[in-house]
């Protein structure tokens, strides 16, 4: 059900609180770099106004020729015949879209093909207009651009989800062969975030959360500055409105408080330039309320524990003067330990350098500097667009990217369909990422908590598939060792050594996951069943456990709830990777120990009533556990039913037929094992399967049951796990929760799992 505060118009009273506060237009065009504001005002997300053809040929005549102005009112003349009659949900002719978009490529100064784009970009989509047409009147490569950012609503797919996936693909294979399809996708992304007020709230969402997913990570990686923290705040604003209005006002206090004592920090910085001779200049800048409800979100702090909410940029003229100007600073603030990081010496994977500090300012109060050239401000703020802003020259971020989008078509070609490649490449689209050495002392760049399997793919494909062994910092290690930055990695490598299934449990990037699932699906029959046999043995010993003393009727009821019908079918999923091992190996231990112990499972509990033991059945509406409060209900020739005292059908039968309920606790159940279904949020299902039940295992207790969800876009892992307690059911919550993977578990009370 959607949350009522979604649905009271929050859009018009956070209008109304910035029209009270800032003054003139929400986040203009780009000013000179010398104009900027020292201290400025922390701005809104962009509120969209009417676009006009006329505003748009205004911005393209600053740095278009008149034979390119005549080419964009020709794609306008186009577009608007070809949209003519339609509206958008705000009652706005849908024209008034286009333009808007061409006109937020025109601000990033982009050329006249991605221009004519802009305009033409939802023609083929929405209208009965071609490709082939397109091309002949505007040419190949406009039309091309067009193609890869429309969706493909004329195929027919399974589900939204999976044409949402196809739609996605078929963009990114485009955008290998032109950036300019993404810049096209990220502008029409960003008007449709400002104007989705008129949206239901659960559609509202839904964008939100999907821009949140893959376009705000995409923005980052192109090195698209001010699109990535404008995209991300229209999320935050339409996916939780009532919170971002309250954070808003919050921040608009918090600045007049603090201004005296930032203004002080200005003043210092800059006197301590002009001491060390250091040319350059300072910039305040507040951080915005996304970067700031996550970090309240992560830390679990309140508003008022967040300090860092304004930083400072020293932008000075060269690499050299960033560095003194870290040491001057330094030695006017104390430096806070673990918060410095050195983008110039290792640049990150969109081409961003600086260097960044934290140091402890007036007042005892944390203030964040950022120091940079002017040439890696450029960059830093427009990534991938100084492309078109320094007219078509070369540039490292160039390089960087077109290597990037090569990965993403490595990626397609190792996913066995449309889902893992999703799934693959937003594993690989986060924009957290750590730096390790090869030893050479190459730079590697890997997502966080990667292992150095993933960085073995990462060098090369063969380098993967044969890994012998690791050494992180000289010193062996285990393949499953999660890297830091700064380490010093080295493979070695052997002919007889391949994947194991077991290496999709820890693997973190999308190209690991991707080669290991491709090596495994390669695999005959025969060599699917060696190694799944195999995994399972060692497995197994290691938990003390005998395969040879699983009876007939338990390897028959797994290999029933599997669809196969002989054990080396199902040692073939396990080496082919397409069932978990671990999932299969706890399956046969709770069945064997089930058999083994038939006296008191679920099913047959000793209660006491009114001072009396009796055996009692446990319901399936609310699943108690011994250590809940219980009361049970007594049924005519079925005995009693214990419920869990708070569970809603209990109460409800107590005020309808109350002399069929009492109160009870539990008796002695030394054998007994409880069944209780938990969920479980994962960032990655996959991943997340294995490792949530290793961590069921770590306690003692074992999976009976799992729902995997279909929509991988949210995924929520449904278990039905087997304790013998309320306390082992805590336990085993807080080590699915510690699982870096999980997001949130929660037990479900109600429920016919």
């Amino acid at each position: 059900m959607v949350p009522k505060y979604l649905q009271t118009g929050s859009t018009d009273i956070l209008a109304s609180i910035r029209q009270s506060v800032l003054k003139g237009e929400n986040n203009p065009a780009p000013v000179h770099k010398d104009d900027q504001p020292e201290l400025p005002l922390m701005t809104a997300p962009k509120k969209a106004g009417i676009a006009t053809a006329a505003s748009l040929i205004d911005i393209c005549s600053k740095y278009m020729s008149l034979a390119d102005l005549e080419r964009i009112k020709e794609a306008y003349r186009y577009a608007d015949d070809a949209h003519l009659g339609q509206f958008r949900k705000s009652g706005e002719p849908y024209i008034t879209h286009p333009i808007a978009v061409a006109s937020i490529l025109a601000e990033w100064h982009l050329d006249c093909a991605a221009i004519q784009a802009g305009l033409m970009h939802d023609v083929l989509e929405d209208t009965g207009h071609s490709k082939n047409e397109m091309a002949k009147k505007f040419g190949t490569i406009t039309a091309e651009i067009v193609d890869g950012v429309s969706k493909l609503d004329k195929l027919k797919f399974s589900s939204n989800e999976i044409a949402q996936a196809e739609s996605f693909k078929k963009m990114l294979l485009a955008m290998s062969k032109d950036v300019r399809v993404i810049l096209v996708k990220l502008a029409d992304r960003l008007h449709n975030l400002r104007t989705l007020g008129v949206m239901r709230p659960e559609k509202r969402r839904r964008i939100a959360k999907e821009t949140l997913d893959i376009y705000v990570p995409m923005a980052h990686h192109l090195g698209i500055n001010h699109a990535f923290r404008e995209l991300q705040e229209l999320c935050l604003q339409n996916y939780y409105p009532r919170r971002y209005e309250v954070l808003y006002k919050e921040l608009i206090a918090a600045r007049k408080n603090r201004r005296p004592a930032l203004e002080k920090i200005l003043n210092d910085t800059k006197q301590m330039l002009e001491r060390a001779h250091i040319k350059g200049r300072v910039l305040g800048r507040e951080k915005t309320c996304y970067g700031i409800y996550n970090q309240m979100r992560i830390k679990k702090l309140s508003f008022s524990e967040v300090f860092d909410i304004y930083g400072f940029r020293v932008i000075v003229t060269t690499r050299e003067d960033c560095y003194r100007t870290l040491g001057a600073l330094h030695m006017m603030y104390k430096p806070v330990q673990s918060r410095f990081k050195d983008f110039i010496a290792i640049p990150k994977s969109n081409g961003y350098q600086g260097l960044h500090t934290t140091v402890i300012g007036p007042s005892g109060t944390p203030v964040e500097f950022q120091i940079r050239t002017e040439k890696m401000n450029d960059i830093a703020e427009q990534g991938i667009l100084t492309h078109w802003l320094n007219r078509g020259s070369e540039s490292d971020i160039q390089t960087l990217t077109h290597a990037w989008l090569q990965s993403l078509l490595d990626l397609q070609q190792k996913s066995s369909d449309t889902s893992e490649f999703y799934e693959n490449i937003k594993a690989d689209l986060f924009p957290d990422r750590i730096y390790v050495f090869t030893p050479k002392g190459k730079i590697i760049s890997l997502p966080q908590d990667c292992t150095p399997i993933d960085f073995a793919y990462q060098i090369h494909s063969d380098v993967g598939n044969h890994v012998r062994e690791c050494r992180i910092n000289g010193q062996v290690s285990d393949i499953d060792t999660k890297l830091a930055n700064g380490d010093m990695v080295e493979i070695a490598t052997s002919s007889l050594s391949h994947p194991d299934p077991r290496w999709l449990g820890f693997v973190r990037s999308g190209k690991a996951r991707a080669e290991v699932r491709q090596y495994l699906r390669s695999l005959d029959f025969d060599s699917a069943v060696k190694i799944g046999h195999k995994v399972l043995e060692e497995e197994a010993q290691k938990a003390d456990f005998s395969l040879d003393a699983v009876s007939d009727d338990v390897w028959m009821t797994v290999m029933k709830e599997n669809d196969v019908d002989s054990r080396a079918s199902l040692y073939a999923l396990v080496g082919s990777g397409k069932a978990s091992f671990v999932v299969i190996l706890h399956r046969l231990q709770a069945l064997s120990e089930e058999e083994n112990e038939p006296a008191k499972q679920d099913g047959g509990i000793e209660v006491t009533v009114n001072g009396k033991r009796q055996a009692a059945q446990i319901a399936r509406c609310c699943h108690p556990v011994w250590g809940d409060d219980i009361c049970v209900f007594e049924r005519a020739g079925h005995g009693l039913t214990v419920h869990r005292a708070s569970c809603i059908h209990a109460q409800q039968g107590r005020n309808n037929n109350a002399e069929r309920w009492e109160d009870a606790s539990w008796a002695d159940n030394p054998n007994a094992h409880f069944t209780v279904p938990i969920d479980v949020k994962v960032n990655d299902i996959r991943p997340a399967i294995m490792q949530a039940t290793q961590a069921v295992a770590q306690e003692g207790a074992s999976i009976v049951g799992m729902n995997i969800p279909d929509d991988l876009n949210d995924p929520e892992l449904q278990l039905l796990v087997q304790v013998d307690n309320r306390i082992q059911l805590m336990r085993v919550m807080r080590s699915i929760k510690q699982v870096s993977n999980v997001k949130d578990v929660k037990r479900r009370f109600e429920s016919s799992f």
